[in-house]
């Protein structure tokens, strides 16, 4: 499962989650990681777009919260992939940036759940491709049984 932000313009449109331009570079990773969009779960903390596309403030996190846990325990996935400061805050609490914490499991629930930057950030650093490359590999690793969730 994969938790990013909010929709963006595009998603807003469609309905969809990610399927601008970070949208498709998701679809690579996960096929990179040898799946299709189809074999994972897509959700946001927030399920509309906030105004001007703003980060969503603390209130409208919390007014979504409770329909990202229910799909959390709906769909009960192996592992969760937060995509941005936004999903690691919301569903991990942790503040400070994403960049400290990116790389190392931690857990929601009991499910165990991978920081990582989120595949918008990517397009405007791509350099840190290879940063999240290095966390999808730990996640497929987990995923295959040879992670180490520590």
């Amino acid at each position: 499962m994969f938790v990013g932000e909010g929709p963006g313009h595009d998603e807003d449109l469609q309905g969809i989650p990610f399927v601008g331009r970070a949208g498709q570079l998701l679809t690579d990773i996960i096929v990179a990681m040898k799946f299709t969009r189809d074999q994972v779960y897509i959700a946001n903390v927030v399920k509309c777009r906030p105004p001007q596309n703003r980060t969503p403030e603390p209130d409208e996190i919390e007014a979504c919260r409770g329909f990202l846990e229910k799909q959390i325990e709906i769909i009960a996935p192996a592992v969760i992939v937060c995509l941005g400061a936004v999903a690691v805050s919301a569903l991990l609490g942790a503040t400070g940036g994403i960049t400290k914490i990116r790389g190392t499991f931690r857990e929601f629930r009991g499910v165990p759940v991978m920081p990582t930057f989120h595949p918008a950030y990517l397009l405007r650093s791509p350099d840190k491709k290879k940063d999240v490359w290095h966390d999808m590999q730990q996640v497929m690793a987990l995923l295959a049984g040879e992670g180490d969730r520590g």
